[in-house]
């Protein structure tokens, strides 16, 4: 599904719109919908830890939320050499809302959201295969 980004991917501004793809309860994609060629990869934090942020009314009225919105929220996973290098920004999560296909990134207050980082390793949340 396309998205139209109303708020800019973090130092990818001129991409306006972008395209989910939901590999498996836990990854997806988005990749810039021009077919530039720039592809992110996005985990669910949900399927991870306990997850959880305030989204302000101006961002709700942005995106068209309300109580009966799908709305989906993933972060960026940034792929290391090794899946155990791999790193999760959980202060800058992209919100995603179904019904009218408008996305976008927020940045959270670290202050507020102290155990949230912005280069978390995977392997800090992935139980490793004994």
């Amino acid at each position: 599904m396309v998205y139209r980004l109303k708020s800019p991917i973090l130092g990818f501004e001129q991409i306006k719109e972008v395209e989910f793809n939901e590999s498996d309860e836990l990854f997806a994609t988005i990749s810039d919908a021009s077919k530039s060629g720039l592809v992110w990869t996005l985990i669910n934090p949900y399927r991870l830890r306990e997850y959880s942020f305030d989204l302000s009314a101006d961002l709700q009225k942005t995106l068209g939320i309300n109580e009966n919105s799908q709305t989906l929220v993933y972060n960026v996973l940034a792929l290391g050499q090794a899946t155990d290098d791999s790193e999760i920004n959980f202060l800058a999560p992209i919100v995603f809302n179904k019904d009218n296909a408008l996305a976008a990134q927020i940045v959270l207050d670290v202050k507020k959201y102290p155990n949230f980082g912005a280069a978390q390793k995977l392997s800090e949340f992935v139980v490793k295969a004994q």
